[in-house]
């Protein structure tokens, strides 16, 4: 016996009928007829359905009938718990996004039920909020997540078109060393050696830099490490010992080593009285007002040692290995090219031109940027 498609009729008050959208299908199993509905207005995501209910059948794969009933709270949290399987750094950001801005949107829905037209309806409101292009895309690639999931757990059969925002991905933000002194002299005292490795490695500060244990540090081979599976890549990295970086580590080992005394076995290098650094924010944004940088992000930090290690003429493949570039295209975005940097080429133009006239009138010798000490400003 074939399955068939068919959709039901909703008696009015008037006692008329109406036809209602969403398709519905027969198949049957045992000789039983079995109708389900496809949750969708499209006769060939439908037929798909029958074809899939029709060869599991043929299989004598178990049917149940539930396809489309996830809710978007079911889908958050099949979202949340890849995210944490997998071991993913984003899953407190996603968990934030999903309850701060997808949750009232979409809450009780049916995933089925979610459309393009909504989605874009979303998008507009956000924008109107003033969200950035890139803020709302993060929250749509959440949204996406959730769609794929539920095809790949056979909970629905197909996801709505999700439109993305255009963005701008050059990377523009990066501190000069008085300004970064300025923002870190105004931070509290136990957030202010942690800026100052984002400053001097470029690590990512969450995922790489606030869990960081003394364990990863190598004394001996005068090293930081990464394991593999901290970083981004999940492969691990390394990071030699400037004069700087090696000033800072022994300052918080010092600071390890009397807590060690008092019975406190701290194993992270940067802690709040033995306690870890979950997050500065809101010191953060008031130390950049307070400083004249209002705005900046601590992200200007990866943006900033790269400037500095092309700046100090480190190769190119080692300086991607050290921060934790895998490609050379994403390396480029930021190796920024700032007005200082500029004024430096100019004046080494300058330089080659006097000496082959013979002449020193005019001739500028750059500033040679300091290493930034490693104490508290």
């Amino acid at each position: 016996m074939m399955g068939c498609l068919y959709k039901r009729k909703q008696k009015m008050t008037d006692g008329t009928y109406r036809e209602l959208p969403t398709i519905w299908i027969k198949y049957y199993q045992g000789g039983r007829a079995v109708r389900e509905s496809t949750g969708t207005t499209k006769e060939t995501v439908a037929r798909r359905v029958l074809r899939t209910r029709e060869g599991d059948v043929e299989h004598g794969i178990p049917i149940v009938p539930k396809m489309g009933l996830i809710t978007f709270e079911d889908a958050s949290a099949d979202l949340l718990n890849d995210y944490k399987v997998n071991g993913k750094g984003t899953h407190a950001d996603a968990k934030r996004r999903i309850e701060l801005h997808l949750k009232p949107a979409f809450k009780g829905k049916r995933l089925i039920s979610v459309t393009t037209t909504e989605i874009r309806a979303y998008v507009a409101a956000r924008k109107d909020a003033g969200a950035a292009n890139a803020t709302v895309n993060r929250e749509l690639s959440a949204l996406k997540r959730m769609f794929t999931l539920a095809v790949q757990a056979g909970k629905i059969h197909a996801k709505p078109y999700i439109p993305m925002l255009q963005e701008n991905n050059t990377r523009r933000g990066f501190f000069e060393r008085e300004q970064f002194e300025a923002v870190r002299a105004r931070l509290p005292e136990a957030v202010r050696p942690v800026v100052t490795f984002a400053y001097l490695t470029g690590w990512r500060l969450r995922s790489e830099i606030l869990p960081f244990e003394w364990r990863q540090v190598d004394w001996t081979g005068r090293v930081v490490r990464l394991d593999p599976g901290m970083t981004k890549n999940r492969e691990g990295r390394s990071f030699p010992f400037t004069i700087a970086l090696e000033t800072l580590l022994k300052e918080q080992h010092a600071a390890h080593e009397h807590l060690k005394k008092a019975g406190r076995l701290v194993p992270f290098v940067f802690h709040r009285n033995g306690e870890p650094i979950r997050t500065f924010r809101g010191a953060w944004k008031t130390a950049c007002t307070a400083a004249g940088v209002p705005g900046r992000i601590l992200h200007d930090f990866r943006r900033t040692a790269v400037r500095n290690l092309e700046r100090a003429g480190v190769p190119r493949s080692a300086a991607m290995a050290m921060v934790g570039h895998k490609t050379e295209a994403i390396y480029r975005r930021y190796a920024i090219v700032d007005a200082g940097a500029l004024r430096e080429a100019a004046a080494k133009i300058d330089g080659a031109a006097n000496s082959v006239t013979g002449t020193t009138t005019g001739t500028v010798t750059p500033n040679q940027q300091q290493p930034v000490t490693a104490h508290s400003a």
